[in-house]
């Protein structure tokens, strides 16, 4: 899968880590005492050409290689959670790579025992919350996308009904599904958000299933946390609206997707690579948002309302700069008694652990 970034023991958010640079003009690696170039190694859940989760993360690798010039990369794709995470792992460790990232809440303890046995090499999980000396744990504030994503397609609903084909019940997910609901919400009071499970994160037959089931169901605009472009397709075979996830899909459905809430991971890895290069990585944990660039959206369709564009990117600019909070109230528990009050937001703590819906979501949590 992705990432679960609100189970127990949580990771701590650290905002303080430098993402304004760009890659452009970034000084290459050092070498390794041995005169090597520095070496870093990704282990993926599922395939780049997923167009989706692992698509995200290797354009990010792809982009930390080519903003320096003394720079080895390397990936190792559909790794299973479990033993296997561990095998890939070692090998990795016995090749010599200098920093390791894992990009699966599934990796998350295999990471970290793989890290304590090998404290010269670091480590970087994404999302979970275990750390060491030499591992830490990343993630990005993409709630912050759903929520203008959501106000898109708040807009542009007529029937008042979205779906929304959601993989595993876990925080991460529930967190994205609230935060889209109450964009959308917030520009519509009258729309409200079907969900409907899938129990997996790439499985294109799943996911296209699930979603003609909310066509019938009079939906007519489709968003998504899945890893595949099946759930835009099914939308524009049905002539119908979609928002799509992790990477920009208008491509594979451009009469139908009116934007994508998106991961730019390029930045992040860069800066951490250049970190190790300096030795002056650290492992305090990081969870950053539309500020700092690792999460947006991207460009709306023309099918949207210039009005609308502008009013999108008046929040993106608001919460980007601390002046909105998604998860601000007045909004009320899905059941429609009061959760939070006007002025009162969520700490990180109850959104890294948010188990329940909030108002304008049909859908239960199984």
């Amino acid at each position: 899968m992705r990432t679960q970034a609100g189970a127990q023991g949580l990771m701590a958010v650290c905002v303080t880590l430098l993402m304004t640079l760009t890659t452009a003009g970034c000084p290459p690696p050092d070498d390794d005492e041995d005169g090597q170039p520095l070496r870093a190694a990704w282990i993926y859940i599922g395939t780049p050409g997923d167009v989706g989760w692992t698509f995200a993360h290797d354009q990010g690798r792809r982009d930390a290689e080519a903003a320096f010039e003394n720079l080895e990369t390397t990936y190792v794709e559909n790794v299973p959670e479990g033993g296997e995470t561990t095998v890939e792992l070692n090998k990795l460790v016995d090749e010599g790579y200098d920093i390791i990232f894992t990009t699966s809440w599934g990796f998350m303890e295999q990471t970290h025992a793989v890290a304590l046995e090998n404290p010269d090499i670091y480590f970087e999980h994404c999302s979970g919350y275990m750390t060491a000396d030499n591992m830490t744990n990343y993630f990005g504030r993409i709630y912050q996308a759903r929520y203008l994503t959501g106000m898109v397609a708040g807009n542009m609903t007529t029937s008042n009904l979205i779906g929304y084909v959601a993989a595993f019940p876990i925080p991460e997910v529930i967190r994205g599904i609230n935060a889209f609901t109450l964009g959308a919400r917030s520009v519509n009071s009258s729309a409200v958000v079907m969900v409907q499970w899938t129990n997996t994160w790439f499985d294109p037959l799943a996911e296209g299933t699930a979603a003609n089931a909310l066509i019938t169901q009079g939906v007519d605009v489709m968003a998504q946390h899945q890893d595949s472009t099946a759930a835009v397709s099914a939308a524009d075979d049905a002539g119908i609206y979609a928002i799509g996830y992790h990477s920009d899909m208008a491509g594979f459905a451009p009469d139908a997707v009116l934007t994508s809430a998106v991961w730019n991971w390029g930045t992040y890895y860069t800066e951490r690579i250049r970190a190790v290069s300096e030795d002056s990585w650290t492992n305090d944990p990081y969870w950053g948002g539309l500020d700092d660039g690792i999460v947006d959206y991207t460009p709306i369709a023309d099918a949207v309302p210039a009005s609308v564009q502008s009013e999108v990117a008046r929040a993106r600019r608001e919460i980007a700069a601390g002046e909105l909070a998604v998860f601000e109230g007045p909004f009320n528990h899905q059941d429609g008694t009061a959760w939070k009050a006007a002025g009162e937001s969520m700490t990180d703590d109850e959104m890294l652990n948010v188990m329940e819906f909030v108002e304008g979501v049909i859908g239960s949590i199984n």
